[in-house]
């Protein structure tokens, strides 16, 4: 069963690294804020929580302790990201490209 569980936490810690360097890469190569955002608050979450379902495996840290701080990554990630965005969008941080479907005129 052991031998399992590192397996588990070995290939989580790999995946979460991935993850987590390709949300750094987004981060670094998006144009602007919001398209920023979409790649760090989709990729970071699922790659901390990957990294900590490594830790939950391969560490006496109790199960319940790990799936609650699972929910609350997947909870706050995304609000947290939305967050930021209408904040970004009401400052008037300008979006490169010519979409804007927040935009009232653009509503039909």
């Amino acid at each position: 069963m052991t031998t399992i569980l590192q397996l588990v936490a070995i290939v989580a810690v790999v995946l979460g690294t991935f993850l987590s360097l390709v949300g750094i890469l987004g981060y670094v190569r998006m144009p602007d804020v919001y398209t920023r955002l979409h790649a760090t608050g989709k990729v970071g979450v699922f790659g901390a929580v990957l990294l900590l379902v490594a830790a939950v495996s391969s560490t006496p840290l109790s199960m319940g302790k790990g799936l609650v701080l699972i929910a609350l990554l997947l909870v706050t990630g995304p609000v947290t990201s939305h967050a930021i965005a209408s904040a970004a969008y009401r400052i008037g941080i300008p979006m490169v490209g010519k979409r804007n479907d927040l935009q009232a005129d653009s509503i039909r």
